[in-house]
């Protein structure tokens, strides 16, 4: 099965549009101020519109308030809120009754204790995402281009939906893909030649690794 695949921290029409081309099932587009892949929501509005419809648009955010979430939502119309701070079961509840969207609920994975926090989530997140936990001394929560032992997502629960990412890239989707049967994986800083700064190149390189991937236990 074609795993779903979402590129994250888009800026520019082109690589939204290879992206697109390739075969990204989500595009993310993140509002923190902290991340080199910050924007502007209008300018996230005005490069979503010219692919609105053909993918799922997603704002991710970090802990961010109404207010934030008002102006975002207005502007960039997405299909689904990816939650990326230490929102609680509770705060992800109000923001799906205020705002009708599907929320992503994502989790920094190191080991079975970090994979164990998703519990008060399910049944509550529509879908969750694991990234790896972040390098000592990082202020983002994602995009540090570093993975997690893969194997630990064998304990989850068939029912739990999730995307996988971490450090994905060229190198070692497919692998990833081979050991975990993601459904899904996002990808960052896996396709950019410079932090936020997405490479054509690199997209291909990509999609072309996930091609190449055996499904699990081939």
């Amino acid at each position: 099965m074609k795993p779903d695949i979402k590129i994250c921290g888009l800026k520019s029409a082109d690589a939204i549009e290879r992206a697109v081309r390739r075969g990204a099932s989500h595009l993310g587009f993140i509002f923190f101020e902290k991340s080199p892949r910050n924007i502007e929501p209008d300018v996230a509005g005005q490069l979503a519109d010219a692919v609105r419809g053909s993918v799922k648009i997603v704002a991710v955010t970090v802990d961010a308030d109404n207010d934030e979430l008002d102006e975002i939502i207005d502007l960039l119309k997405p299909d689904m809120l990816q939650l990326h701070g230490s929102e609680s079961p509770e705060r992800v509840l109000n923001v799906k009754a205020v705002y009708g969207l599907p929320v992503i609920k994502a989790f920094s994975i190191r080991d079975g204790d970090d994979l164990a926090k998703i519990d008060p989530y399910i049944g509550i997140a529509d879908k969750f995402l694991f990234d790896a936990k972040p390098p000592a001394g990082s202020d983002l929560p994602g995009g540090n281009g570093v993975s997690f032992d893969w194997t630990l997502l064998r304990s989850l629960d068939e029912g739990v939906d999730y995307m996988l990412s971490g450090g994905l890239n060229k190198n070692n989707v497919a692998e990833a893909l081979e050991v975990t049967g993601a459904l899904g994986i996002d990808a960052s800083s896996g396709v950019e030649s410079a932090p936020g700064v997405k490479d054509l190149a690199m997209i291909d390189a990509f999609f072309d690794a996930i091609r190449s991937a055996r499904p699990q236990g081939v």
